[in-house]
């Protein structure tokens, strides 16, 4: 008997913000019970990656073919309330700015109406050397048709 398997959760796309639902598990918190300050890291960069993959931007792909990938180039993060053991937790994304080799995205986790952390992060694409360089103009252009406006992020 062949299974049907659920996807992965891959979140969904709301105007230009992508909504990526996460679980706070017993493994992501730490000693107080609240949720490990590096863990919101690691969801910010889940959310992302499959918002790309909703993008159909292959990363994978690209590394594959000796194109390049994108890298974290800076980002800030401010905490503003903890997460707790089975919260639900969305993690928001927008693309805010756009460069000839990067991207801006302003990332919140949210629970309910609370915010929870925010996170500015400008991720750019480098070739196999480690060199900065272009965005594939597929990629670029993907990611002009969520471009949040000026005024919302």
């Amino acid at each position: 008997m062949v299974k049907t398997l659920p996807p992965p959760p891959s979140g969904l796309f709301q105007g230009p913000q992508h909504l990526f639902p996460v679980r706070v598990y017993y493994e992501d918190t730490d000693l107080s019970g609240i949720v490990y300050h590096a863990n919101y890291l690691r969801w910010f960069e889940r959310a992302r990656s499959d918002m790309l993959r909703l993008l159909e931007v292959d990363q994978r792909g690209a590394v594959e073919a000796g194109e390049g990938a994108y890298a974290v180039a800076d980002l800030a993060i401010r905490y503003l309330a903890p997460a707790r053991l089975d919260d639900a937790v969305i993690i928001e994304t927008t693309a805010t700015e756009i460069g000839a080799a990067s991207v801006r995205l302003l990332q919140r986790a949210t629970r309910e109406k609370d915010l929870l952390a925010e996170m500015s992060v400008r991720v750019g694409f480098i070739s196999p050397d480690g060199r900065p360089r272009r965005q594939p103009a597929p990629w670029r252009a993907a990611f002009e048709t969520v471009l949040a406006p000026k005024d919302a992020a």
